[in-house]
Order: structure tokens, then sequence, then C-alpha cells
């Protein structure tokens, strides 16, 4: 799914005072966003606010749909089995754009193993 960044959103977020990481600073790769599939409703808003196109809305995996609690399975259900996918984790610049735009708080930014 290759949408555009959303300038407004993007906007919004880069405002808050509670955004986390680097504030795009950080080495491409040092940092990862990780997403908590039980929470993800797929609703594409770190696609639109990322600016180095790392996450894509698909659906889940078999074997991820599987680990789900069962409150995890039914939101994807909901939401036609799909989640954010990070598939250019290693573009990531840790902005913190992404994780105060997820209306669900499901995405955390993480050290990179390796990293630092």
């Amino acid at each position: 799914m290759a949408e555009s960044l959303n300038k407004e959103k993007a906007r919004r977020a880069a405002s808050r005072p509670d955004r986390p990481g680097e504030q795009c600073r950080a080495e491409p790769g040092a940092f990862r966003p990780v997403v908590d599939r039980n929470r993800c409703e797929a609703k594409g808003d770190c696609v639109e606010v990322c600016p180095y196109r790392v996450f894509e809305v698909a659906r889940i995996t078999s074997a991820d749909f599987e680990a789900l609690s069962l409150r995890g399975k039914l939101k994807s259900l909901v939401h036609g089995r799909k989640t954010a996918m990070t598939p250019d984790a290693a573009r990531c610049q840790a902005c913190g754009l992404c994780v105060v735009a997820c209306p669900e708080k499901a995405i955390q930014l993480v050290p990179a193993r390796g990293a630092g």
C-alpha cells in the first residue's frame, strides 16, 4: 500500500510534547518501531505520518493471528484481519511520529539489537 505522507497529520504529531524518539536524528536502523498487534486496528495513521515509509497496512499472517489474545483476534477480525506492518523498519530514524499518531497507542520505538 503506497500512501503518501499526510503533512497535516505529521505536523500535529510533531507538535506533541510526548513524542518519543530522536526527533528524526537517529541513524537509520538504530531504532525500530514495534507494533502491538493486539491493539492495532489498521487505521493507517502510522503509514500517513512516517516520512521514511517504514509502515504498510496488510493482512496479518495466520501465525501472528493465532498468537493474538482473544480480544486481539476479535479486533483483528472486525478490521479485516489487517494490521500495521514494518517491512522497512531499517529505514526508521526514530522521529516518533508513528507513536503519537497511532490512535490505539499500539506502537513503541525500541533500540534495535546491536545498536549503540
